[in-house]
């Protein structure tokens, strides 16, 4: 899609300073896994603050394919009628994750352990993502799933394997491989185990937890055992750290701007880039901390800061792998050099993040060098200009961040995907005090 088709483009900047409090939606990841184990469960799950993006409803069409009765009483509502671990039925049509590589991941997982055949496919983005780092462990769990040349999905999971449990560890740190071998593991013999040289965010620990399946982890550290049962459970789902930080960036940067982002995700394993905004010298505080769904929460106030360029902390890298779209836009307009590395999975996310976020940028005049595994920014001045987002939605909405400090109108192409993740961005940048729009 090209930047000239109105229809698939946006037109934004420069904008107003940002005022009031919004609250984004529902966080992906943990409305992905509630509809998942709800699904799985005994009883029935009521989830709230359902996030209403294409990537999580098809995981939730994934599901009614294979039997479950899941129920939209209002928008970011979903009751879902558990079947029961052995409960699902099979499918002779494939099953369509869309855009979602975490939907496609854990179902592979959930899946291998299924006394019947499945075809997990997705759309053309999805279909160049690399599956063997998921596919290889689970074949050593006693899974049997075919992939296409290059280990790319479509997935063919073959039923009626006997699943055993493996003591795993991951060649490179990644929730979504970590997840779909522990949800294989409710289906195996013996123990599952799964070491990360990294860690990574522990969602499908903590809800497993909450849905009653006894399980050990702890930073880069997970353990749980087949035979068990998951019982529904309530599960309120907290606004995504991802989705809130566009405008946690966009609010340090723009002059005069103070908002109050509403009931943001905290998870530790999500919130690197507030440590990274942090050390650039952000004034972001967090105010009402409480836990939702066995998941911290807290409303953050952001205001207008003067941000320095860093030498970002690997440590923090695994922790925001989604929000470096972000912070390379408040690196382009920080003062001095920042210097990101250890970041090599951007190569291989909905788009190369990292070439395209160097493109990008160096079209609207930042200083911005690709290295092999990250970037180094020298932050300055931005003009308008086109650009090309390549249908990565964290991309698209990057871009509209930096049009609001550039010196003219920047046109970003291909921004449909911002669906995926971000209904509505649009009106909510609006309300805030962003121009962006179609056209």
């Amino acid at each position: 899609m090209s930047a000239s088709d109105s229809s698939q483009a946006w037109t934004a900047g420069p904008g107003a300073a940002l005022r009031g409090s919004i609250r984004v939606p529902g966080d992906k990841s943990v409305s992905h896994r509630a509809v998942m184990l709800g699904a799985l469960a005994q009883g029935v799950t009521r989830v709230t603050g359902f996030l209403e993006g294409e990537d999580t409803r098809a995981t939730a069409r994934v599901f009614e394919q294979l039997g479950v009765r899941i129920e939209t009483p209002s928008a970011s509502e979903r009751i879902v009628h558990g079947v029961g671990l052995h409960g699902l039925r099979g499918s002779d049509a494939p099953l369509d994750c869309g855009n979602a590589g975490t939907g496609m991941r854990l179902l592979a997982g959930a899946l291998a352990g299924q006394g019947f055949d499945s075809v997990l496919i997705g759309d053309a983005s999805l279909s160049k993502r690399p599956m063997r780092r998921v596919t290889e462990p689970l074949a050593a769990m006693g899974a049997r799933i075919d992939t296409v040349e290059g280990g790319l999905p479509p997935l063919r999971i073959h039923g009626g394997r006997e699943l055993r449990g493996i003591e795993y560890t991951l060649p490179v740190a990644s929730a979504q491989v970590k997840s779909a071998l522990l949800l294989a593991g409710l289906y195996a013999q013996g123990d599952t185990v799964v070491h990360e040289p990294h860690p990574t965010r522990d969602y499908t620990e903590r809800m497993l937890a909450a849905f009653g399946w006894p399980i050990e982890f702890s930073p880069g550290y997970a353990r749980l055992s087949g035979g068990h049962a998951l019982r529904a459970t309530d599960v309120a789902v907290p606004a995504d750290f991802s989705s809130a930080a566009f405008f946690l960036v966009a609010a340090s940067v723009i002059p005069g701007s103070e908002l109050l982002l509403e009931a943001v995700g905290m998870n530790p394993r999500r919130t690197g880039l507030l440590s990274a905004l942090r050390l650039m010298g952000a004034d972001i505080v967090e105010e009402n901390p409480r836990s939702e769904g066995g998941e911290p929460v807290a409303d953050l106030r952001v205001r207008h800061a003067r941000l320095r360029g860093v030498e970002v902390p690997q440590a923090l890298v695994p922790d925001m792998i989604d929000e470096f779209p972000a912070l390379f836009v408040a690196a382009a307009v920080a003062e001095g050099r920042t210097v990101v590395s250890g970041a090599a999975e951007l190569r291989v996310k909905e788009s190369d993040r990292i070439a395209t976020m160097a493109v990008g940028l160096r079209a609207l005049g930042a200083n911005i060098e690709e290295t092999p595994d990250g970037a180094i920014v020298d932050g300055g001045a931005l003009g308008g200009g086109a650009v090309e987002s390549h249908g990565d939605h964290r991309i698209a909405m990057s871009f509209a961040v930096a049009a609001q400090l550039a010196a003219g109108e920047v046109r970003i192409g291909d921004v449909a995907n911002v669906a995926t993740s971000f209904p509505g961005f649009e009106e909510l940048a609006a309300k805030a005090g962003m121009r962006v729009g179609h056209g």
